[in-house]
């Protein structure tokens, strides 16, 4: 009775390991992809039958990484994915802070659009502070652990102004007016994933730059500010589009 006891009491004073719980309703995120193979293990937002926006962080390889479209389960085929190549990745340069973290991802076949999987608008204007945003990967929501999540995760965060976030930044980093903050202390602030996808009032306003939140929770965590590459993802998108009709050969895998 005295073990059970203790048993009881170590559960309830954290003893037990923490359950990472903020698993998305699924497939409530139709647009987001899981990039895996050839070095890339991250998250992207599809925003046309074509292409997928992501960090520079994530990396993925031409025909060597996989987009996963309409998944939650990353364990098990739910009859709702669509697994298609990658053929081209454009990285915006130059890279990182105070510059850019953008990576532009075109399939090697068009994605077809069902219930479970959509795209996301590109930004109309940029995000506010007080706006309240979702961001959602395939990553931890507990700080320092990482890997990779078996389902879909979903937090909601708050957009801070720039002057909170310059305060937090560390002294190697540098403030980019291409960047923008969400989370606070007492908010949902740490999603583990290179590439998680925040949206705004159902528009792309971010992909995770650098994941402050799951260092300490009351910094905030910093998203490339979308809405300031709306041109050059267009121009990347009219380079770059596939030759028809020789691309539009099934190139999906199974």
């Amino acid at each position: 009775m005295n073990l059970l006891l203790l048993a009881v009491v170590l559960g309830l004073t954290g003893a037990a390991p923490l359950e990472d719980s903020k698993v998305c309703q699924p497939h409530s995120r139709p647009w987001t992809v899981n990039l895996h193979g050839g070095g890339a293990s991250c998250s992207g937002a599809l925003i046309n039958n074509w292409w997928i926006v992501t960090s520079f962080q994530c990396a993925p390889r031409s025909y060597s990484t996989i987009a996963s479209l309409g998944e939650h389960d990353m364990t098990v085929e739910e009859g709702t994915e669509q697994h298609i190549r990658v053929a081209d990745v454009i990285q915006h340069s130059p890279y990182r802070s105070p510059l850019h973290s953008l990576t532009m991802v075109r399939l090697a076949a068009p994605a077809h659009f069902t219930q479970y999987v959509q795209p996301i608008p590109l930004p109309s204007r940029c995000p506010q502070p007080g706006d309240t945003c979702s961001v959602s990967g395939w990553g931890s929501t507990i700080p320092n652990q990482y890997g990779p999540s078996q389902n879909l995760k979903c937090i909601t965060v708050p957009v801070v102004d720039d002057q909170t976030c310059m305060n937090t930044f560390p002294e190697f980093l540098f403030w980019s007016p291409t960047m923008v903050c969400a989370g606070q202390a007492n908010t949902d602030n740490c999603l583990n994933d290179s590439g998680s996808v925040m949206v705004c009032d159902g528009q792309l306003q971010g992909v995770q730059w650098f994941g402050h939140g799951c260092s300490n929770p009351a910094d905030p965590t910093v998203y490339t500010k979308l809405c300031k590459y709306n041109d050059w993802i267009n121009k990347v998108m009219d380079h770059y589009s596939p030759t028809l009709p020789t691309e539009t050969t099934p190139q999906m895998m199974t």
